[in-house]
């Protein structure tokens, strides 16, 4: 893959979050300032190497999963972690450091997630998975296909159980559409954080939503909920 190709992968993906509809090629061909027949022709390569695809006919293009997870990887391996803090994750941590008790704390984590991510936030506590956004999740347009939301809805029913057996034992670790263990044709994307906590050494915060979402800022936030969990309850 080419540079510009890269870039305009990058640009699909974040546009896509944004507007919800397919990319076309006059709006990319303004912001890479070229002409529209060389946007069609490097789509026409990256729909080829499997990175999006055209949902209906002379429509734009979307992601597809292989798409996000190289512009995933990408995040990760530039160091997304790294960025100056922002007032979001300023806002997380203040209300995470009032949570007051354990089940508190964690459970103002989520809470906030829900609150900055649009997105469907979950953790554990103990043996048991806290929950919140639901009307968050379903109310994507995403999910208007009753097949969909059952397939969510086995992935909710057997996150926790999943999460204690395979136990992911990275930082941070991102499950995209096909990618996730239950619900595979759901369209969803779970982004979660390991952190210790007094219940257990793999304790896990993070969120689920569709696979149209802005990466990078939900990925800072899980990440900076999992930090900021650990150190509140071992100060």
């Amino acid at each position: 893959m080419t540079e510009r190709q890269q870039k305009i992968l990058s640009a699909i993906v974040e546009q896509y979050a944004e507007v919800a509809s397919p990319v076309g090629s006059s709006l990319l061909a303004k912001v890479f300032g070229v002409s529209s027949a060389t946007i069609r022709a490097e789509m026409a390569e990256l729909e080829h190497l499997g990175y999006i695809h055209q949902p209906h006919t002379s429509s734009g293009r979307v992601p597809t999963d292989k798409g996000y997870r190289l512009y995933v990887n990408e995040l990760i391996e530039g160091g997304e972690h790294n960025m100056p803090e922002k007032r979001t994750e300023r806002a997380l941590a203040t209300r995470v450091q009032m949570g007051g008790v354990p089940e508190n704390t964690i459970r103002s984590a989520v809470d906030t997630l829900v609150e900055l991510t649009q997105n469907l936030a979950v953790a554990t506590i103990g043996n048991q998975l806290y929950m919140s956004g639901l009307s968050n999740l379903f109310g994507q347009p995403e999910f208007i296909n009753g097949m969909q939301v059952q397939q969510v809805a086995s992935l909710l029913d057997n996150l926790e159980p999943w999460l204690r057996e395979a136990a992911p034992n990275e930082p941070l670790s991102v499950y995209i559409g096909a990618e996730n263990p239950i619900g595979r044709s759901a369209g969803c994307t779970l982004i979660i954080s390991r952190f210790r906590s007094p219940f257990s050494d793999h304790s896990y915060i993070g969120t689920l939503g569709p696979t149209r979402q802005s990466y990078r800022e939900v990925m800072l936030l899980v990440r900076r909920a999992g930090q900021e969990l650990e150190e509140v309850l071992y100060a």
